[in-house]
């Protein structure tokens, strides 16, 4: 249970760094140049697409009944790193989301 919690915690923040660098200014702020119009639409939808994978895992870890609650509870957290990161380490904002490899191979050896 407690691997599919990290893994609806690492979905979330990226869903929430996707959909921020979807934004032109965040993108911006963290690359130093603008953001292409189709980079900004891939960032979107696979920003989105990290939230309902990670309201999924919540599902699994906790039934559907308390999953959504986990879910709100988890997006509220990883929103919180991120606003908290990203103006004063925003590189280190994007690196965090390395942390999904090595949570997938944990999955594959436990």
């Amino acid at each position: 249970m407690m691997m599919l919690f990290a893994g609806g915690v690492l979905f979330a923040y990226a869903g929430m760094l996707a959909l921020c660098q979807g934004l032109e200014r965040h993108y911006k702020q963290v690359w130093s140049r603008g953001c292409p119009p189709a980079v900004r639409r891939v960032l979107r939808a696979a920003g989105w697409l990290a939230l309902v994978l990670s309201l999924v895992l919540c599902a699994q870890a906790w039934g559907w009944a308390m999953g959504p609650v986990a879910w709100f509870a988890v997006m509220s957290l990883a929103g919180l790193v991120l606003v908290l990161l990203l103006p004063y380490w925003p590189r280190l904002a994007v690196g965090l989301v390395g942390l999904l490899p090595a949570w997938g191979g944990l999955q594959v050896f436990a």
